[in-house]
């Protein structure tokens, strides 16, 4: 949600800040600008609504030339999407500009505070006042001013400030939405995120809440809000830059879709022991009398992470005989939650900075249970807050739908449903080893999946104009079908409803009619008699959708001769155990997704009010 780039060196400042709010584009916003000081020509800003072309335009009218600046890209919390509201802003006198991620809760009683103090106010936002705090506090120092001004903010923020009055440094700060600060040769850079400077250097770290850096071109200073110094470790990020580009794909969403097996391969690696079917999760501060001691585990996360989640439910309970409760990120910090030293809390974000997610890991973590973090991002908060992690391996996800992200937390969800089941001895060798072999398998049976991707060219012509969609799923299929009606309604503005199949008679038949297209997960484990029961349910539930005239997708195993005489259209895949069908029934609804928003001409990458991160409440 919003992004801030920031560098300092001998370069010209204004391309490599504009390149990296390219890169953020995937956060979501709906406008933005760039400040460069400019020796004595003073700081100069430019800012423009809607896309960064337009900012590029304006900036190709009006350059800027500069070595030092920073820049951001809005998503409208406070005002509207103006470009008087656009970042960066500035204080009374111009000489300090600031660029902020984030809300501040108590910016009408500051604002008006200030005024009573005489200073004036030109936009809607709740960041021109931390300019004018900033203004206020300045006595010769700007990091000192920035702390000060800090101390007074309620809410979360990160904050980038340049001032003419105390030149070649960019101040930042950290409350709530992330900061990545880069090193260069001679160089400096901040951002939001790690895509937004890996073209420049890959050696960088994260800040925390509370942390302040201050930038010039001598190096990086790094203090907490009262002014002592702290140490942050620096990361060394593998991801090559171009994989942060479309590589020949139409969309960076679809290069995604395509690069999920190399990344459950990536996931899966190290971790498994292929002749012994034992599981290793090595960076983990829980002992193994930990994990055989928990009672209970509880999965907390927002979005599509919460349908992994879900998912991860009924792999853990199965395979650690343990109960599992779920939870939005978003609502569990607010009912006074049940936990404590028995229970282990998952926290997965994709991103490692989601603020309802986090603030869910604190208070767990409060009443005295562990947390383990699932997370994409190395030295990301959540992960440093967290006593074990499990990285996923799925390098830089730029579309905002996520895709690879959600296929790499079900495998990273499945080994520690293993690694738990193993540690409480519950699992035994013989199964363990089955279920390596076939983990291990998916990545191929993933290839297959995505060799077909012309099969969807009648489905989509068929289906496109339609207003609704119903998706129905039993057992762990359930989370699938709420994950494939999310990935529709994301990015093609289709209504979709994703549904537990059996309980079609308790409303949703109500729906159907022959305008309503419904898409059934209806695969099997072909070696369980538990999931040929489910298998011959969802049959029934097809033929009441039949019954009504309903339209019928079926995502089936391939072979299955009687998914392919119920439904109008059935997508193929391979079969494998129960708990692993989940990874390969996505794909085929993400992909269904993909080519009916691109028919209807939405844009996929960026889809309209929503934001990759979300890192404020």
């Amino acid at each position: 949600m919003c992004g801030i780039v920031g560098y300092i060196g001998d370069k010209q400042a204004v391309p490599i800040i504009v390149d990296g709010l390219k890169r953020l584009e995937y956060r979501g916003y709906d406008s933005a600008g760039v400040a460069v000081h400019q020796g004595t020509n003073g700081l100069g800003l430019r800012r423009a609504s809607g896309k960064l072309r337009n900012l590029e335009e304006v900036l190709r009218l009006n350059p800027l030339d500069g070595a030092y600046g920073i820049g951001h890209t809005r998503w409208a919390t406070h005002g509207r999407p103006t470009e008087e509201n656009a970042h960066p802003h500035r204080d009374c006198t111009g000489e300090i500009v600031v660029v902020h991620n984030g809300i501040v809760e108590n910016y009408l009683h500051l604002k008006a505070q200030l005024e009573k103090e005489g200073h004036k106010f030109v936009t809607e936002t709740d960041t021109e006042i931390i300019a004018h705090l900033i203004e206020k506090h300045f006595e010769g120092n700007l990091e000192a001013a920035v702390r000060d001004t800090v101390k007074q903010l309620t809410g979360v923020f990160a904050l980038s400030v340049i001032s003419m009055k105390d030149p070649n440094k960019i101040v930042v700060a950290r409350f709530g939405p992330p900061v990545v600060v880069g090193l260069g040769d001679g160089e400096y850079f901040v951002a939001s995120d790690v895509p937004a400077i890996l073209s420049h250097t890959r050696d960088m770290f994260f800040l925390a809440d509370g942390d302040m850096a201050i930038l010039t071109r001598d190096g990086v200073t790094l203090t907490d809000f009262n002014g002592r110094a702290v140490k942050r470790q620096v990361s060394h990020i593998l991801w090559d830059p171009i994989m942060a580009e479309k590589g020949g794909y139409k969309h960076f969403m679809l290069k995604e879709i395509f690069e999920q097996p190399r990344a459950v391969r990536d996931t899966t690696l190290g971790r498994v022991g292929q002749e012994s079917g034992r599981i290793f999760l090595d960076e983990m501060d829980i002992s193994v009398q930990e994990f055989k001691n928990f009672k209970s585990v509880r999965i907390i996360a927002c979005g599509t992470s919460w349908h992994a989640a879900l998912a991860g439910k009924f792999m853990i309970e199965k395979l650690a005989r343990i109960p599992v409760e779920v939870d939005y990120g978003s609502e569990f910090r607010y009912r006074d939650p049940i936990v404590g030293p028995d229970t282990l809390t998952v926290v997965i974000s994709q991103s490692g900075e989601t603020a309802d997610t986090l603030a869910a890991q604190r208070e767990a973590k409060s009443k005295g249970s562990k947390t383990l973090a699932i997370c994409n991002v190395v030295g990301s908060m959540i992960t440093r807050e967290a006593a074990g992690t499990l990285i996923t391996h799925a390098g830089p996800e730029i579309g905002v739908a996520s895709t690879k992200a959600f296929t790499c937390q079900l495998t990273a969800l499945f080994l520690l449903a293993m690694y738990l089941g193993q540690q409480r001895e519950v699992l035994d060798d013989a199964t363990s080893k089955k279920l390596v072999t076939q983990l291990l398998h998916l990545p191929s049976q993933m290839e297959d999946i995505l060799r077909r991707d012309h099969i969807y060219d009648d489905m989509v012509k068929a289906l496109h104009k339609s207003r609704d969609f119903l998706y129905l799923g039993r057992g762990v299929h359930f989370p699938i079908a709420l994950e494939g009606a999310l990935k529709l309604k994301e990015i093609s503005y289709i209504h979709a409803e994703g549904y537990p199949a059996g309980e079609m008679k308790h409303g949703p038949n109500a729906l159907i009619d022959e305008n309503l297209p419904t898409v059934v997960i209806a695969t099997r484990d072909f070696e369980s008699d538990s999931s040929r029961l489910l298998y011959e349910k969802t049959l029934s539930n097809i033929q009441e959708v039949k019954a009504r005239e309903g339209i019928v997708v079926a995502v089936a195993c391939e072979g299955d001769e009687e998914a392919y005489k119920a439904a109008q259209f059935v997508i193929p895949i391979g079969t494998t155990n129960e708990l692993l069908l989940p990874l390969l029934e996505v794909l085929p609804l993400q992909l269904l997704a993909y080519h009916i928003a691109v028919k209807r001409g939405c844009d996929v990458d960026q889809p309209r009010n929503l934001a990759k991160s979300v890192t404020v409440e």
